[in-house]
């Protein structure tokens, strides 16, 4: 008996114990309306790692829990998302709104030129839409190609481990996107240093649980990668806490709670 509520208490771990980092960056973000310490291409890589690892699942059934914590994941990934694009908009009153499809032509604002295509590729613009619905729109397009990429290679064994590689390869890349805009800001101010330590006690937790339960070896090899990205971070916060490389401005929003 003890030995099964040992086995039921990792697994709840395993499935909801990887959004707990992200309940204090949120709560920040929502007290002080600022959303520039976080960077919302964290919330892209989680998406696709998580969506990438539910179709690898249909080919190569791994344990139940990880599967939950994709799910659980994505939504906790849609939330913060939701969230940070409503304070960015709402700092930012004088800026072109941006969309990911084409917008209502009832709307001078979002209206595209007529020549536009339907989905908006401009890069520099991509993954800083001013809408919610234009990141869900993105996702289900991105789930609807995969899937349907998914399905006419299911049968491929090669095409199975390989989409099974990316997708905990991607989920490894995680603390990427926090590193280089702490390296560009030269500051780790508005990161969550909470969120960090968190990230790196689950992924250690999460990376010796795959290979307790002789999981895939891809999900155990990403999972030693994603460990050391987080270390990395963890070194930034030290080296610009002691060793500052230069004073960090912010852009001073008329509607932010900060400016106030």
């Amino acid at each position: 008996p003890v030995q099964q509520l040992v086995s039921w208490g990792a697994a709840g771990a395993m499935v909801f114990g990887g959004v707990v980092p992200y309940i204090p960056q949120y709560r920040d973000i929502r007290r002080t309306q600022n959303a520039e310490g976080f960077s919302t291409y964290v919330c892209l890589v989680l998406l696709v790692a998580n969506i990438l690892r539910i179709l690898f699942w249909f080919g190569r059934r791994f344990e139940s829990p990880l599967l939950w914590q994709s799910i659980i994941m994505i939504i906790t990934m849609l939330l913060m998302l939701k969230l940070c694009t409503e304070v960015r908009v709402s700092n930012e009153l004088n800026i072109k709104r941006r969309s990911f499809a084409a917008a209502d032509s009832k709307d001078e604002e979002f209206k595209a030129p007529p020549k536009r295509s339907y989905l908006d590729f401009d890069l520099n613009y991509f993954w800083h839409w001013s809408k919610f619905t234009d990141y869900i729109q993105c996702v289900l397009t991105f789930t609807g190609v995969t899937g349907y990429i998914t399905y006419l290679w299911l049968d491929s064994s090669l095409f199975v481990e390989m989409l099974g590689f990316l997708a905990v390869f991607t989920e490894a890349m995680l603390g990427v996107p926090q590193l280089y805009r702490n390296y560009q800001n030269r500051s780790t101010e508005g990161m969550s240093v909470k969120m960090v330590l968190m990230w790196t006690s689950g992924d250690t937790f999460k990376t010796v649980y795959f290979i307790l339960n002789q999981a895939p070896f891809q999900f155990s090899i990403c999972g030693l990668l994603q460990v050391f990205v987080d270390i990395a971070i963890l070194l930034q916060v030290y080296l610009y806490s002691y060793y500052p490389q230069k004073p960090v401005s912010h852009t001073t929003h008329p509607a932010s709670t900060k400016a106030l």
